[in-house]
């Protein structure tokens, strides 16, 4: 039987500013245009929090039960230590995929925009098809894409959408950076794993690529977001205080490059998880202002 704390650890929190960072950014643009709503902002983050934990411990039961997780770096695993039953742990991501319907729900019923039933609907079936079924695209290289559009597109021009009523350039712009560095989070935990995932036939991007090219993916993914954002800055000056980010960046990706591997990139995926989240509110404010 797990303990709290190993639930805890097999939620994987380092994660959740890939979830939080698109409501920032997307309340950010709806603001930019007076058109900030703190219920729909609100509700739209407990949507995305419940998500990216459901999707953990989908990917938790389902790289469990494929043997996938049986020597992996990083956070503990509660289907391939044993430490929960996988049913277990399948049904705790259904939960979380239920919290964030009846929040989805809650969030069409208050702002009226009823088709996005529909979006959310795509949301939870790719949130468990990324490494649940018979084939899931993230061991095909797609998991990238799905990142990039329910994280980064879907997340941001949803949140600004159910304020506003529309979406803007400025929210497209942000849309886009924020689903690279939700991407970069990705790619590297993949580069990480690329020694297991070969030897368990993942086919990541990270495994795609190589090692030499999936490192120089990732510090594209953080740094093109920065550039984004001084064309945001075009609209939303205070975009800017996104430069504040400059010396992370540098601090992030120098490992990267350098070649560190193992353990010693999980330090790296942390502070990745952190450069979203700060991303998320240095441009939300910046937009905001």
């Amino acid at each position: 039987m797990a303990t709290s704390a190993e639930w805890v650890a097999g939620a994987r929190l380092r994660t959740l500013p890939a979830a939080a960072a698109p409501v920032l950014v997307g309340s950010g643009a709806a603001a930019q245009i007076d058109a900030f709503a703190f219920w729909p902002a609100l509700l739209a983050l407990g949507v995305a929090l419940a998500l990216q934990v459901g999707v953990n411990y989908a990917n938790d039961y389902s790289d469990g039960v494929r043997g996938t997780d049986v020597d992996r770096v990083g956070p503990m695993r509660l289907t391939a230590s044993g430490a929960a039953l996988a049913s277990q742990v399948r049904n705790a991501a259904f939960v979380c995929f239920g919290v964030a319907a009846v929040l989805g729900l809650g969030l069409v019923a208050l702002t009226g925009h009823w088709w996005l039933l529909a979006v959310g609907a795509v949301a939870i079936a790719a949130a468990w098809f990324y490494t649940g079924g018979k084939n899931p695209y993230g061991y095909r290289g797609l998991g990238e894409v799905g990142v990039f559009v329910f994280f980064g597109l879907v997340a941001v021009l949803g949140t600004t959408y159910t304020q506003a009523g529309r979406i803007t350039w400025v929210a497209g712009v942000g849309a886009v950076a924020v689903g690279l560095l939700a991407c970069a989070l990705l790619m590297i935990n993949n580069v990480r794993d690329i020694p297991t995932d070969v030897l368990a036939g993942k086919r990541t991007v990270a495994v795609r690529l190589g090692d030499f090219r999936a490192r120089r993916a990732y510090v594209a993914m953080i740094w093109v977001p920065i550039l984004l954002a001084v064309v945001c800055a075009f609209a939303a000056p205070w975009s800017l205080l996104v430069l504040l980010l400059l010396l992370p960046a540098v601090l992030l990706t120098l490992p990267v490059l350098a070649g560190a591997r193992g353990p010693l990139l999980v330090p790296v995926l942390a502070g990745t998880g952190m450069f979203e989240l700060g991303y998320g509110v240095l441009l939300g404010l910046g937009l905001a202002l």
